[in-house]
């Protein structure tokens, strides 16, 4: 299936009025099935589902790696995904639930999923230039083969700051973050030394994937929210933010861009 599909429209342009065909992203609901139990529904682009499926069981701390999953199968017609794990998973009914706590005992607020408790700051040694950084940012523009067609999804990438190494498109930007998860793990990709490519908004709960993944640096064309800098800061994250042509703002950590 494509991520995209045909429709026919009006074109307004001042006083012409034009029926044309044009095409537009296409947007569908997959139910994920763990251990068939019902897991839940994920409105996404419907390429990449194994990757996505496995990228989002790991952000919520249900596998540790690709290794835990004894099977994975998908019925395109229906929407549904299976994963079956060599382990019960005690999957808790609220999981997707999220919690602000206090952080530390130091009354900062803290933002976590139910399953992301054991978090820890993310070490690294990964340095990058910003001229690099412009110079990923333009690949992986011109990667965007979707959204140059539709203009109606986000865009995912990892990069080991010479290369792209993955990218993917969603119209969920949390999807398309998992996707590039799914695919580390699949891959058995190590990403202590890699960096996220990102178009859309930094929040909470991108910040909490990224670290989770244990990426040290996100990049992204959009800004971030106060509550994902101050994780950020925790999490030993670097944020770059509205990375445009040779300009961007460094929000964290920034001895890593040099």
């Amino acid at each position: 299936m494509t991520g995209q599909v045909p429709v026919m429209l009006e074109k307004v342009a001042g006083p012409a009025r034009t029926r044309t065909e044009d095409v537009v992203v296409r947007e569908t609901a997959i139910t994920l099935y763990l251990n068939n139990t019902e897991l839940v529904t994920l409105i996404c682009s419907p390429m990449d589902l194994q990757e996505l499926c496995y990228g989002f069981l790991y952000a919520e701390g249900m596998i540790a790696s690709a290794a835990d999953v004894a099977s994975f199968s998908f019925n395109e017609q229906d929407g549904l995904a299976w994963v079956e794990t060599h382990r019960q998973v005690q999957a808790e009914k609220n999981f997707l639930k999220r919690h602000v706590a206090s952080c530390c005992g130091r009354g900062r607020a803290s933002f976590y999923f139910v399953n992301d408790t054991g978090i820890v700051p993310v070490t690294s040694e990964l340095r990058i230039s910003t001229s690099a950084i412009a110079s990923l940012r333009e690949q992986v523009e011109h990667r965007s083969a979707l959204f140059a067609s539709t203009g109606g999804v986000h865009g995912a990438a990892l990069s080991d700051g010479k290369q792209i190494l993955c990218f993917f498109e969603d119209v969920g930007r949390h999807n398309a973050l998992d996707k590039v998860t799914g695919w580390c793990l699949l891959g058995g990709v190590a990403t202590r030394d890699k960096m996220l490519l990102f178009s859309g908004r930094i929040s909470s709960e991108i910040l909490v994937k990224s670290a989770r993944l244990g990426v040290p640096v996100i990049v992204s064309r959009s800004a971030p929210t106060d509550l994902a800098l101050e994780l950020a800061n925790q999490l030993d994250v670097t944020v770059v933010g509205f990375a445009r042509g040779n300009r961007m703002n460094i929000y964290t950590r920034g001895e890593r861009i040099v």
